[in-house]
């Protein structure tokens, strides 16, 4: 390396480097500006507290216990059961995550993750899944919602009107008796 070509070098790093804390330092007073003339007002802790106590900035759902969840699932096993049906029941809570998926004997393999699906259409649009199906005539792409299954055998589970949770069931032979042994799973939660 010619002795040229090593200045350049090194006139060339000290240049970049000047550069670089330039900007960075541009950077930082610009930020510290920003952030001086356009930081919110903050309340005291006591008007926080105060809002906040008011309840105008939450709201409350409900949600069923997992103990409920289970009887609910173990129901609609049940009264498949009796009828000699292989299935699986799958129960959500409102937001449509799995609380209880119980896969029974012999039930097949897309039983499972239809199940799932099922509740959660049912608890999504509060309303039975056979219900819903009748929807997609005049709203088609309502099938295209990632995780929905419009398919009989879905039952939404509801307190006061709303929706706290789906029960969904997959596997019999129709989506009428999937949908029975849901709507039995719902009927055992109020006993």
């Amino acid at each position: 390396m010619s002795l040229s070509t090593a200045f350049r070098s090194t006139r060339t790093r000290v240049l970049t480097g000047a550069a670089v804390v330039v900007a960075l330092g541009a950077g930082v007073f610009g930020t510290v500006s920003a952030s001086a003339d356009t930081a919110p007002a903050v309340k005291p802790a006591a008007a926080q507290a105060a809002a906040d106590a008011s309840g105008r900035n939450v709201t409350q759902t409900s949600h069923l216990t997992i103990a409920a969840a289970t009887k609910a699932a173990q129901a609609a096993l049940d009264a498949a059961g009796k009828e000699k049906q292989k299935v699986s029941v799958a129960v959500v809570d409102r937001d449509g995550r799995p609380l209880v998926t119980l896969r029974g004997d012999g039930a097949g393999p897309q039983s499972y993750e239809a199940a799932q699906e099922k509740a959660f259409t049912a608890v999504s649009w509060n309303a039975p899944t056979s219900e819903l199906v009748k929807r997609l005539d005049s709203a088609p792409t309502l099938k295209d919602i990632p995780g929905t299954l419009f398919l009989a055998g879905g039952a939404p589970v509801t307190v006061k009107g709303a929706p706290v949770a789906g029960i969904g069931v997959a596997g019999a032979p129709s989506g009428d008796l999937d949908e029975k042994f849901a709507k039995a799973g719902v009927t055992a939660l109020f006993r």
